[in-house]
């Protein structure tokens, strides 16, 4: 569904209850995707705001589906303009909303950058917002920020992975079970944005452990299938393997 003609914004439905909203944009050397995603309970959710050039075309997105008032969390993966340029913003128009990051964000930024106080969540610490439990996951320096974590919908299966697979272009199917491994691994070598922390397979194996169907990305198409298995294909990658082995390859595809 497109929800802005002019800027190309789409809203989709890629799990249940859980909605991708994308908008392409220009960036130096081409173009590139930012996605967010609202997962809608008795207390819903938004994950990851956009930066804040992009606030009123996501809060028309989020209006197709829900008054942006209900709005409880406002959730993201570490502090990054494209993970929460726009918090404010979505506080003031959700005036019960809280922002919703890891014990690091809220300690060293996101108490004091926003306008009201976070709702920190500890390694390995649920939130019921109804019908759907989520689990936060610590996870420094995986790609990057040393209060980088990931949230894991535990009732459905889906986990918000945020800059993990990031694939460029601007234009993607909304969920894919095709290859995004390889995809991902040339925007990388293109553009190495990881810290290759010495913990990298171990923290990708426990979000493997989680045993994730669906995966949703913040840059190109949100990926179900076999989520464990490409997990782990992208911490061979990461440690030197060719991104597109047989194994990674079944994966991927």
């Amino acid at each position: 569904m497109i929800t802005n003609t002019a800027a190309g914004t789409t809203l989709d439905e890629i799990a249940a209850g859980i909605y991708r909203i994308a908008t392409p944009l220009a960036i130096p050397g081409g173009e590139f995707s930012f996605n967010q995603y609202l997962l809608v309970d008795d207390a819903p959710l938004l994950f990851h705001t956009g930066p804040r050039k992009l606030f009123a075309l996501v809060r028309e997105a989020v209006a197709c589906v829900l008054p942006v008032e209900r709005l409880r969390y406002i959730g993201f993966s570490h502090v990054e303009a494209d993970e929460c340029g726009s918090l404010n913003d979505w506080l003031a128009a959700a005036p019960e909303a809280q922002p919703l990051c890891g014990s690091i964000a809220a300690m060293v930024s996101v108490n004091d950058l926003a306008d009201r106080p976070a709702r920190a969540l500890a390694d390995g610490e649920t939130l019921a917002l109804g019908q759907h439990t989520l689990r936060w996951f610590d996870a420094p320096h995986l790609p990057h920020g040393w209060d980088c974590g990931y949230l894991m919908d535990e009732t459905g299966g889906t986990l918000f992975c945020g800059d993990l697979f990031t694939q460029g272009g601007a234009t993607h199917p909304p969920l894919t079970s095709g290859d995004i491994l390889g995809p991902s691994e040339a925007f990388r070598q293109a553009l190495d944005y990881y810290a290759h922390a010495p913990d990298t397979r171990a923290a990708l194996e426990r979000l493997a452990g989680a045993r994730p169907g669906t995966l949703a990305c913040m840059h190109g198409s949100a990926w179900q299938c076999d989520g464990a298995g490409l997990l782990r294909a992208l911490a061979d990658a990461l440690a030197g393997r060719n991104a597109l082995t047989p194994r990674a390859a079944r994966v991927a595809a």
